[in-house]
Parts: C-alpha cells; sequence; structure tokens
C-alpha cells in the first residue's frame, strides 16, 4: 500500500510547524528499484514527481520506447534525476527526464548544455553539493561551488537550486543548514535536501524537495 496521504500530512505539518506555506515543498517520490505495481499504486494514489537514480531503469519504466507509455497516461508526470550522471548518458537523461538534480562537474555542465541545445529542452537543473566532503560521494565541494555556478549561467544551465545527500549516519543538520546558507548567497530559490529518515527536519531548514522512498514505498526490493 501506498501511503502518500500520510506522508503527505506530514510534510504539510512540518511546513506549517515552521511558518511556512504547506505547497512550498514538494514529494519527490523516490521510484529507483520498484516494482511496476508499486509504480501504478502510486500513481493511481495521485503522485506525478518521481525520482530515479539511474537513467537506464528511468527509461524502462517511463520512456516512450519501454514498457507501458506511461507519460501518455499521465501528462502531469514530472522527472526528476536524482543520481550520478555520466557524461555518455546525457542524451538519453535529456530526453527522459524533466529536471536534473545531480550537476556537479565543468565536463558535466558543458554535455548538458550542448544536448539541451540539440535537443530545444531547457530543463530546471540543482547543482549536488558535497557537504560532507565525502572521497566516494558525488556533488561538488563547496569551494568549487561559486565557479561551477558560474559556469552553469555562462552556458545557459537554468540553475534552480542546490542539492545534498549527508553523510550516513550522520547528523544532518548542519548539512542542511550549510545548503541553505549557500542557496542564500547566491540567490537560489529551491533546495533539495531531506530523505525518508529526516525530511521533517529538511523542511525546518527550507528543503523545498524532498526525496522520499522507503516512508512512501516501503523497503526497496
Amino acid at each position: 500500500m501506498i501511503d502518500h496521504a500520510a506522508i503527505q500530512t506530514r510534510i504539510e505539518s512540518a511546513a506549517r510547524a515552521c511558518g511556512r506555506a504547506c505547497s512550498s515543498v514538494q514529494l519527490v517520490a523516490v521510484s529507483k528499484t520498484q516494482p511496476d505495481e508499486k509504480i501504478d499504486a502510486a500513481l493511481r494514489a495521485g503522485l506525478r514527481v518521481f525520482g530515479e537514480n539511474r537513467v537506464q531503469e528511468a527509461q524502462a519504466r517511463w520512456g516512450k520506447n519501454h514498457g507501458a507509455d506511461r507519460r501518455a497516461m499521465y501528462a502531469d508526470l514530472v522527472l526528476h534525476l536524482i543520481g550520478p550522471l555520466q557524461t555518455n548518458k546525457v542524451r538519453d537523461a535529456v530526453s527522459v527526464f524533466d529536471v536534473i538534480e545531480t550537476v556537479d562537474r565543468p565536463k558535466l555542465v558543458h554535455a548538458l548544455a550542448a544536448e539541451m541545445r540539440a535537443q530545444k529542452r531547457a530543463l530546471p537543473c540543482f547543482i549536488q553539493v558535497n557537504t560532507g566532503d565525502e572521497a566516494q560521494k558525488a556533488g561538488c565541494s563547496v569551494a568549487d561551488l561559486p565557479g561551477l555556478l558560474a559556469l552553469c549561467r555562462d552556458q545557459g544551465l537554468h540553475i534552480t537550486g542546490l542539492m545534498c545527500i549527508p553523510p550516513v549516519d550522520a547528523d544532518p543538520v548542519p548539512h542542511f543548514q550549510l545548503l541553505h546558507d549557500l542557496a542564500g548567497r547566491y540567490g537560489l530559490p529551491n533546495l533539495s535536501m531531506g530523505m525518508s529518515a529526516d525530511f521533517e527536519t529538511a523542511i525546518a531548514y527550507g528543503a523545498t524537495h524532498v526525496r522520499v522512498g522507503s516512508a512512501l514505498f516501503g523497503v526497496r526490493g
């Protein structure tokens, strides 16, 4: 059973608790590795914004030439790429996704800008910031953010916000606060932060997009 209403109620309560409009927080349903029956149940429950980690999985689930044509069935569907993007997957990513949340390096900026021009698509993008400075994790460093943002703007990418994934088992609050401060410093209106275990805390620190998977769908397969 997809517990959309319960999650939405928690999001709205968290927003009201910090004086924000309920509509200021968007639930992004993390559909990676979930079976099709759960995705279809989520769609029937009214969910329309989904996050996928891998381009190929997104193509198989949502692409026009793969499986059920959910795009045709749900015209208001919005797909976010929330996983790392390799440059050799940029063409497919620009074709299938509506938002790219994981811009994190100059090579990717150039590839995305060129492909969006080729496909005549101007997708909103987030820069992923590696707030924990973890060597194994994607995302630009805090020090590299100003230069990367300037490059994105120079190349015509529409950067609408920042995204982060705090270190596992760490207190997420300093990371949420840092991302909030960086977004304010650079005039970016959106913050994608907070997952199943901490999305209410993220909302208190300004999250506009919360990425919820297991709390919504149950443990992934």
